[in-house]
């Protein structure tokens, strides 16, 4: 049997935006390194916008988009993941947000991972 190990990445952060092809790392600590003798895998997120515009959240990997979240003005979305994939050890995920240029509002965010 493996045992896993659920790791989250979560809390609200203040944002403005710089334009929608234009994101950024929302915040240094919504940044997870899987362990050199571990994988990882993502198995849901939920997110809050509280602006009113849409915005965005892109899940890298290694600094490559692999997800994108979008979330509706003044909402929020709950995103259980059916396709996981596994992240290789030592894989570094990152969440960017992006949103309108001059759009400043908070994200709320909880992303849980799992390793095995």
């Amino acid at each position: 049997m493996i045992d896993s190990i659920p790791r989250f990445l979560n809390g609200a952060y203040h944002f403005i935006g710089n334009g929608y092809d234009k994101p950024n790392l929302l915040d240094p600590r919504l940044v997870y390194t899987v362990p050199f003798d571990k994988r990882a895998q993502l198995i849901y997120v939920r997110l809050g916008n509280s602006t009113s515009e849409m915005i965005y959240l892109s899940l890298m990997h290694d600094g490559k988009p692999i997800r994108l979240f979008p979330v509706g003005a003044k909402s929020a979305s709950h995103v259980p993941l059916a396709v996981v994939e596994d992240l290789p050890p030592d894989s570094r995920i990152e969440l960017f947000l992006a949103a309108p240029s001059g759009c400043s509002g908070s994200a709320v965010v909880d992303l849980g991972l799992v390793e095995i």
